[in-house]
């Protein structure tokens, strides 16, 4: 069955960019792909894209998902969505953009909780402070 999707792969020359995104796993339905494309979080060769533009091997994307930024080239494409690891074989990432990646990761697990501080209930006496922020 693997044999069938490579040959599948093979005879494609062109596709969608959202069905492709889709595939690819950078997304987890066609129509989210399709709503970052035309919000401007999937930029084709450095310019926007309609999700109706046609992608072709040797392409470059830069995909914006959550405050994190891929930078990938096309390498094969596919219509179907298969196992994370065929998907990964569909792009080669840049070496800059998933050493940036891993740099955020690393800096948001290292950032405090903003709601660490917060301990159960307010108070009396944070209470009366909030009534008195709120009330003039």
């Amino acid at each position: 069955m693997l044999r069938y999707d490579l040959l599948m792969q093979a005879e494609i020359e062109r596709l969608r960019i959202d069905k492709w995104l889709w595939a690819a796993r950078f997304f987890k339905t066609r129509s989210l792909a399709s709503q970052a494309v035309e919000g401007g979080k999937v930029k084709l060769n450095g310019e926007r894209a309609k999700p109706s533009k046609e992608l072709k091997p040797g392409d470059r994307l830069l995909v914006q998902i959550g405050g994190y930024e891929w930078d990938v080239v096309v390498a094969q494409l596919s219509d179907r969505r298969g196992p994370a690891e065929l998907a990964r074989t569909l792009y080669v990432e840049d070496a800059a953009s998933h050493a940036r990646r891993q740099q955020q990761v690393a800096e948001r697990k290292a950032a405090a909780d903003p709601g660490q501080a917060i301990k159960g209930r307010p108070t009396k006496r944070d209470r009366r402070l909030i009534h008195r922020f709120t009330d003039s």
